[in-house]
């Protein structure tokens, strides 16, 4: 019972640290690279866990998100359910991957949660990047996977909670 408290609190504190991350300021330009970190959490622990963690859990980060970031009510919400679905639909291949062809994998979801994301700011006329920079963060997304993957993965392993 108290591993699975812990465990349970270990993944709130990621999504609160992801969330923290994903409004640290950055100089201007670095503005277009920001990281998808949430997306990267919800994927890690989708993946890993997906008792605890599903396209709920996601919706839930996503709406986390968008009160922090000031944006459309629903707007990462719903690309954060997609991320996880996608994630949920992947997730026996991911874990037989190398972590960089995941890395390769993570650009493509975190590609098309981008994709969502700028095809409803232009249905509700939200103001928007008219170039292709929006799609950056999943680039750099994929660069940091290696990253979260052995961070989040070493901390289950220290605390022993698989």
């Amino acid at each position: 019972m108290a591993g699975s408290v812990l465990f349970n609190s270990l993944i709130v504190l990621s999504f609160i640290v992801a969330g923290l991350m994903a409004i640290v300021p950055l100089p201007d330009w670095a503005i277009y690279y920001r990281p998808e970190w949430v997306a990267l959490v919800v994927v890690y622990w989708v993946v890993n866990n997906p008792e605890r963690v599903g396209i709920g859990v996601a919706w839930m980060a996503g709406i986390m998100v968008d009160a922090l970031t000031g944006s459309l009510f629903g707007l990462h919400a719903l690309g954060m359910a997609l991320v996880a679905w996608l994630a949920l639909r992947l997730r026996l291949r991911l874990r037989l991957f190398g972590v960089f062809q995941q890395a390769s994998v993570i650009l493509v979801i975190i590609g098309l949660q981008l994709l969502l994301s700028q095809w409803l700011q232009f249905l509700f006329d939200l103001p928007r990047g008219t170039n292709m920079m929006f799609l950056a963060p999943a680039l750099t997304s994929a660069l940091f996977w290696p990253l979260a993957w052995v961070l989040l993965g070493g901390l289950v392993r220290t605390l022993d909670l698989n």
